[in-house]
């Protein structure tokens, strides 16, 4: 069952973005799936990494578990809207056949922040993300069947994507990836990847809400049960 927040509160979605250039093609699919959100009745809160001067280091006295361990003000502020996120998604280039170490980063130290190694190999779930929806978009310069020939779109799926959603417990939204993106991006093509954004950020808002209707009903039904 996925998570709901309360249902006088909009459905609301955190989108972090690891992209150094403010002109990037990764700025505009982040944008265009926050706009397209916005458009359908919901809440969306843009996390720009780098705008933000976010740090991907973890340091000794913040790993879970340790004795002393306390949060920093930076890592307090994500969890305060990871907390009443409904979808987490991530915006990414692939670099070497991997997220950029300032996402890597952002896992290590706000999505992990309170999950031990034995909470991992307990299957403890999540405080914060656990039911969430999680989706990703990502981008390469190569294409994706090139990707696949290294064996690195395997690598990333299985070491990335599905290892997040099964330790934090969180529900599959998709991973969208846009291959052969250049410095010369031809605009067609261009356009055509940011409507599958807009398709893509639509699909999720219309079964977040189905879902939160239902729930709703089915919350109604067993009131008037209960008061018959």
């Amino acid at each position: 069952m996925a998570h709901f927040t309360a249902t006088a509160q909009a459905l609301r979605h955190v989108v972090v973005l690891g992209h150094p250039a403010a002109d990037s093609f990764n700025h505009a699919i982040a944008d265009r799936y926050c706009s397209t959100v916005r458009a359908c009745g919901q809440e969306a809160d843009l996390r720009d990494l780098y705008a933000l001067d976010f740090d991907p280091r973890l340091r000794a006295d913040h790993r879970p578990g340790t004795l002393g361990n306390h949060l920093s003000n930076d890592v307090s502020r994500e969890l305060g809207l990871l907390r009443q996120a409904d979808v987490v998604v991530f915006v990414y280039p692939l670099w070497f056949g991997m997220p950029p170490a300032i996402i890597k980063g952002y896992v290590d130290r706000v999505l992990g922040a309170a999950l031990t190694p034995e909470a991992i190999v307990k299957n403890i779930p999540d405080a914060v993300l656990e039911g969430r929806t999680f989706a990703t978009f990502s981008t390469s310069a190569t294409t994706r069947a090139w990707l696949e020939e290294q064996g690195q779109w395997m690598s990333l799926h299985q070491a990335f994507d599905r290892y997040l959603l099964s330790i934090f417990g969180m529900q599959d939204g998709g991973h969208t990836h846009f291959e052969a993106v250049v410095d010369d991006l031809n605009p067609q093509y261009a356009r055509e990847m940011l409507q599958s954004v807009e398709e893509t950020a639509r699909r999720l808002c219309s079964t977040l809400a189905a879902a939160r209707h239902s729930l709703s009903a089915k919350r109604a039904m067993g009131a008037m049960v209960d008061a018959e």
